[in-house]
């Protein structure tokens, strides 16, 4: 596929991914889960309100690449500090604008997200193809330790903390510490690898797993570091990866969806109350359901024409307990599009994930209650 460059010159390689939201793509290309990913945009117009210093969700761009309908050519914001193109030109990541989009999201959705490229040096289509067959692929791919932090941090509450909570860096978004320090949460952000006993060592009345990228069967070390907590009796709340982490210390296995959840405006249901979230995405992987094997990447359904059609096909082991070593759990919440997990929790124990983004940057904020939810688990632990 042709375009026209924009962004930084040269060539880059990485999973061909699309993002559903109309809005939010300075989050989207600051988010760390996008590491080694080329991000499509589905909506026509990016780049319109140019970037600012107060929306990243991260020091750097951390996708591989950029591909639009149409860059807009003048930012429009009065918080605009710099355009799009010069962005990504001082990040040194390649852009490019094609008319078929569409087309690409629809081949991406009905072949399953793959291997690409983006080249402006590279003029033989079959000379970059095999470049692109001979890039790493995204199943067995270990990024959570990529893009952690290499050193601990904290982010204080603006008043008094009322909980001191250690936060497992996977790949974690500059919104989340923010949420927890909002609720007088003081956080201590750690690197991946991050031992239970070394957890266990800053005191904390909590734990939070991020979100990241990568597979997480490839994150052996999170996943040793989750039993530990658990067992430790800890609250934990983990979200995204993180979700996917506690699946795997919970006996489940983990799969990788054909095409991934990525943008906002995803239905999700919490099936001990029937509320539907509207709720931000970011995940190519996702937890098989209790007592299934992984199905394959084709597994994945496409959303339906409703959500209540899908949902009459969620088998009955996505709403009964299941045994794991720390006592029974439930698949809390299940996304109305396909019926992938979307959520577990612990019953006997202050444990519970979801598979989506509370703090919500960019996107819909229904699910922001979660983090009042983790909040109360660290009251009632005192």
């Amino acid at each position: 596929m042709h375009g026209t460059g924009f962004g930084a010159d040269g060539e880059t390689f990485g999973e061909m991914v699309f993002n559903t939201g109309m809005t939010g793509y300075q989050e989207t290309l600051t988010d760390p889960s996008y590491c080694r990913q080329i991000v499509a945009m589905t909506a026509p117009h990016i780049g319109n309100t140019g970037v600012n210093d107060e929306d990243p969700e991260s020091g750097q761009v951390w996708v591989s690449g950029y591909v639009v309908r149409e860059p807009a050519r003048i930012a429009s914001s009065w918080r605009a500090r710099r355009e799009l193109d010069d962005y990504l030109r001082a990040e040194n990541v390649p852009g490019i604008a094609v008319r078929g989009t569409r087309l690409l999201t629809r081949r991406v959705r009905e072949q399953g997200a793959m291997r690409a490229a983006i080249s402006t040096v590279e003029s033989d289509p079959r000379a970059l193809l095999e470049r692109v067959l001979a890039s790493p692929e995204m199943t067995g791919a270990d990024l959570a330790r990529v893009v952690s932090t290499p050193e601990p941090y904290t982010v204080r509450p603006a008043g008094p903390a009322r909980y001191r909570v250690v936060a497992v860096d996977l790949g974690i978004k500059t919104s989340t510490p923010r949420n927890l320090a909002a609720r007088g949460c003081e956080v201590l952000v750690v690197p991946a690898t991050v031992s239970a006993q070394e957890i266990a060592a800053a005191s904390p009345d909590g734990v939070f797993f991020s979100n990241g990228p990568g597979d997480p069967a490839a994150a052996s070390y999170a996943v040793e570091a989750m039993r530990g907590v658990i067992e430790a009796g800890l609250p934990v709340f983990g979200i995204c990866l993180g979700s996917q982490i506690l699946a795997q210390a919970l006996g489940l296995s983990t799969y990788k969806l054909r095409y991934g959840h990525r943008g906002v405006n995803q239905p999700v249901m919490d099936l001990a109350t029937g509320r539907v979230y509207i709720t931000s995405h970011n995940h190519g992987f996702a937890a098989a359901l209790p007592g299934e094997a992984p199905p394959g990447p084709a597994g994945q359904a496409g959303p339906a024409g409703s959500g209540a059609a899908v949902w009459s096909h969620v088998p009955a082991q996505a709403q009964r307990p299941f045994d794991t070593p720390y006592g029974p759990a439930v698949v809390s919440h299940v996304n109305l599009n396909d019926g992938v997990v979307e959520g577990l929790r612990l019953l006997e124990r202050p444990v519970f994930s979801v598979q989506y983004h509370p703090e919500a940057a960019p996107g819909p904020h229904d699910a922001a209650d979660h983090f009042d939810q983790f909040c109360a688990l660290l009251e009632r632990a005192r």
